[in-house]
């Protein structure tokens, strides 16, 4: 299932880079930016044991229904593999406007049971992951922009309400999804000039990683109907997704929460009333009669 293109492709002329396009929302994202028009790198590790090569298929998919696609191999979370990425992208299409970074796994386990090696590998494909491909392109348009060229790009960076909210069995996860929505907000800031926008996307779809939450997969499930509209479907999200990615999106800086149905953008972290003494530290007395209602109001207890 994949959303229809609309009647008059939004990326026509684009070139998009998906990382984790191989499997699950990235692949439906690669669809879906290919239905508009755009040409799109579908980037996936290498080829698994056995010799499926999910990239290669996505590619195959897009090139069948009459886009244009390539398959590009590479880690993510290495930062010279992120290079000849970016690299490749532009040498496949003559440019690159659009990065839209997906790559992600998962090694939920307790704080208290986790190991180094598990917090290591969720940082690294999703934290550094982001950052490295980020990086590289960005040094791209920078040259792009310097040489008198026109930029008019964008970068849809991928967190997760575990990153907003924390949840319980997924420090590492939280951890980097909370870190690459700092970095996406930080890149809007330095790169606007350049003519590059970042904003970030918090999906609510069904995936094999929402599969493996019981209570997100008795939520999420796919209707009975085989009629009938299935809002956790992965293929919706990836219309707001080819909407950030238009030439002519006005939108830096945000971040945003987006199901199949409705998009909702959150307020990142901003400073509330508070309490303050009057030229002197406050006291351990007026900390606790103040503080507690105070944060009771914003994160409610029990």
């Amino acid at each position: 299932m994949n959303t229809p293109a609309s009647p008059t492709p939004r990326l026509a002329g684009r070139a998009v880079l998906v990382t984790g396009a191989g499997t699950g929302i990235g692949r439906h994202h690669a669809l879906r930016l290919a239905a508009e028009g755009a040409s799109v790198v579908v980037n996936d590790l290498a080829p698994r044991p056995g010799g499926t090569d999910a990239a290669q298929d996505v590619a195959d998919e897009i090139t069948a229904a009459g886009g244009t696609a390539v398959a590009a191999h590479a880690d993510v979370s290495d930062w010279e593999e992120a290079g000849h990425l970016v690299r490749a992208s532009v040498e496949a299409f003559g440019h690159l406007d659009v990065v839209v970074n997906n790559a992600g796994i998962l090694r939920d386990t307790l704080l208290v049971s986790m190991t180094e090696a598990e917090w290591d590998a969720v940082a690294a494909v999703h934290l550094k992951g982001h950052a490295a491909v980020t990086h590289h392109a960005a040094v791209h348009w920078r040259a792009q922009a310097k040489a008198g060229r026109p930029v008019r790009a964008s970068i849809v960076n991928t967190a997760s309400t575990s990153g907003l909210f924390g949840n319980a069995g997924q420090a590492n996860y939280a951890a980097a999804k909370a870190g690459i929505i700092g970095l996406t907000l930080t890149a809007a800031l330095e790169l606007e000039r350049y003519g590059v926008r970042a904003n970030v996307l918090v999906p609510a779809a069904r995936t094999a990683m929402t599969e493996g939450v019981p209570a997100l997969r008795e939520l999420m499930k796919a209707p009975d109907d085989p009629d009938a509209f299935d809002a956790w479907h992965p293929a919706h999200v990836s219309t707001y997704v080819a909407w950030l990615a238009g030439a002519d999106c006005p939108v830096n800086g945000s971040v945003v929460f987006a199901s199949g149905k409705a998009v909702r953008p959150v307020q990142t972290y901003f400073r509330t009333e508070g309490v303050e003494a009057p030229g002197r530290p406050l006291t351990f007395a007026e900390l606790d009669e103040a503080v507690p209602p105070l944060v009771d109001a914003l994160v409610p207890r029990g």
